[in-house]
C-alpha cells in the first residue's frame, strides 16, 4: 500500500527471507501490514492468530465487519493494533499540543493532481480518510448526521468528494477531497470561541489567532492585530513547528506501545471509527450518483 513505508522498514533492519507467511509470523513479535487494503484482513487475521502485534496501514480494513473481527481478536489475544494514519503525527498538527482545542467549525481541503496510481480506490478511502481521522480526534464527539456529495471525473470511481459532518456536541466539519486538482493542497482551519487556527500540512505552517484580555500576561508574548479600544484584542501567534519524521515517530510509538511505555497514536478502534465514517460518506455519494 505504501512503498515508501516498506522501503523505510527494510532499510533499517536486516531483511530475512521466509518461505511462507506462517513461517514469518511464527518468528515475529510484531509486524507491519502494508499490503493493498483488500489483503489487510487476511494477513492481520493470521498475524493475530500467531500472537503478533500489528501496525496496519490505513484504512484498517475494507469493511467494518473485518475491522470489528480484528479488534475482537486483538482483545482476546492481548495484542496491539495501531493504524497508520500518519497525518496525526504531522509536526504542524503537533505544534498545537499546548493549546486547548474545542472547535465548533472545521474546514479541511486535501487536493492532489491526477495520477493513474491508486485510482482503483475511491478518493474518500484514499485521501479524505486522513482528514476524517484528524477531525474525529479533534472533536471527540459522536457523529450525528452526515451529508455528502461527489463526482466521478477521470475514473470509474469517485474522484471528488465533499462531506459535511454534524457532531452531537454541535460541531460542524466540512471536508473536501479531490485527486484531479492542479496543485497539492492540504489545509485545515478550525474555529472556536475566541480562537482561530490554520494548518498547512504541506508547508509545515501553523498559525493561531486568539482573542485575549489586554491585561493577560500571555498577550505580551503575542503580536496584536488590532486596537479595539476595549479590554480585548486579537493577537497572532506562530507556534514552533518542530522538525520531525512522522514515519519514524509512528513506528517508534508502535514499539513503545508494545513495551507498555506508550499508547498507540492511532489505535485500532480509532482506525475503525475513521473507516466507519468514510464508508458512510462513500455509500452516500454512490447512492446520489446512481
Amino acid at each position: 500500500n505504501d512503498p515508501n513505508r516498506a522501503e523505510e522498514m527494510s532499510s533499517r533492519h536486516n531483511v530475512q527471507s521466509y518461505n511462507s507467511l506462517d513461517e514469518l509470523l511464527d518468528s515475529c513479535d510484531a509486524v507491519s501490514i502494508v499490503t493493498p487494503t483488500g489483503y489487510h484482513y487476511a494477513v492481520a487475521d493470521k498475524a493475530l492468530d500467531a500472537g503478533c502485534h500489528l501496525f496496519i496501514e490505513k484504512p484498517i480494513t475494507s469493511t467494518l465487519p473485518e475491522a470489528d473481527n480484528l479488534l475482537r481478536l486483538a482483545e482476546d489475544s492481548g495484542t496491539i493494533i495501531q493504524v497508520g494514519h500518519i497525518e496525526r503525527l504531522n509536526p504542524a498538527l503537533l505544534a498545537l499540543d499546548s493549546y486547548t482545542l474545542k472547535p465548533k467549525y472545521i474546514e479541511v481541503q486535501r487536493l492532489a493532481p491526477y495520477t493513474a496510481r491508486g485510482t482503483e480506490v475511491p478518493v474518500v478511502l484514499d485521501l479524505m480518510i486522513h482528514d476524517i481521522d484528524i477531525v474525529l480526534a479533534l472533536v471527540k464527539s459522536p457523529v450525528k448526521t452526515i451529508h455528502a456529495s461527489g463526482l466521478s471525473i477521470m475514473t470509474d470511481s469517485v474522484d471528488i468528494a465533499n462531506a459535511r459532518i454534524h457532531f452531537e456536541n454541535g460541531t460542524i466539519a466540512n471536508i473536501t477531497s479531490s485527486r484531479i486538482a492542479k496543485d497539492k493542497v492540504r489545509k485545515l482551519k478550525a474555529f472556536q470561541d475566541e480562537m482561530y487556527v490554520t494548518i498547512d500540512f504541506l508547508l509545515g505552517l501553523t498559525e493561531v489567532y486568539r482573542v485575549v484580555n489586554k491585561k493577560d500576561p500571555n498577550a505580551l508574548m503575542s503580536v496584536p492585530l488590532n486596537e479595539t479600544g476595549g479590554s480585548k484584542q486579537i493577537v497572532y501567534e506562530k507556534p514552533l513547528v518542530q522538525a520531525a519524521d512522522p514515519l519514524r515517530m509512528e513506528l517508534s510509538n508502535f514499539i513503545d506501545s508494545i513495551r507498555g511505555n506508550a499508547t498507540p497514536a492511532v489505535s485500532g478502534a480509532n482506525g475503525r471509527e475513521a473507516l466507519k465514517v468514510a464508508i458512510q460518506i462513500h455509500e452516500m455519494i454512490l447512492k446520489d450518483l446512481h
